[in-house]
């Protein structure tokens, strides 16, 4: 589990396929406090690490995860938003996050608003996923709160702080993100259509 609160960047310096896994080396301020099988969540994608390197460490990303996330999009310098697992008995910053994507989605429109910044998201609604105005959601394993709420889209607004310290500064029109929508939130339409 995790909370949504963005520990560091790391950068992607190397991506290695292997039959239709994808190793990732990425090197990271974190690297040196990781240990072999632990989780660290990248964009909001959990993987474990399954070697450590000096300043570095590998990832190993598997079809299915690559076919539900936009990891395929990652290029050498990518910079990509970590947290490591959160420990019981810490203070629960942002949400319940697991680190497991619900689906892509894409960025409409960034506008600047006096002092923050407005990002509007559209995604597939007809894979069951819902927003709420005031309610969380995680993008690109970043823990907010819904502006606004549509059908099919919502809108985050970022500051400063947010904007400088995860990657939320390189997003434009047209950027693919992970979405993981809110736990509770998924379990009561679950339980609201019968399917539970």
């Amino acid at each position: 589990m995790f909370t949504g609160i963005i520990e560091s960047f790391g950068e992607i310096v190397e991506i290695t396929p292997e039959a239709t896994n994808i190793h990732y080396t990425i090197k990271s301020e974190l690297a040196a406090s990781l240990k072999i099988d632990q989780s660290v969540a990248h964009d909001g994608v959990c993987l474990t690490v399954v070697e450590l390197l000096k300043g570095a460490y590998r990832v190993t990303a598997i079809d299915e995860t690559l076919e539900k996330t936009c990891l395929s999009d990652w290029k050498v310098g990518r910079l990509v938003n970590l947290e490591r697992a959160m420990k019981l008995g810490d203070r629960l910053d942002g949400h319940m996050v697991q680190g497991h994507v619900d689906q892509v989605g894409e960025c409409v429109s960034v506008n600047d608003m006096d002092g923050s910044r407005v990002f509007r998201f559209q995604y597939d609604s007809g894979r069951g996923n819902i927003t709420i105005e005031k309610g969380s959601i995680t993008i690109n394993g970043v823990s907010l709160t819904v502006v606004d709420s549509k059908e099919s889209g919502f809108s985050v607004a970022i500051i400063p702080y947010t904007l400088e310290h995860t990657n939320f500064h390189l997003f434009e029109e047209g950027t693919r993100v992970n979405l993981e929508f809110d736990l509770i939130g998924k379990y009561l339409k679950r339980i609201s259509e019968g399917s539970l």
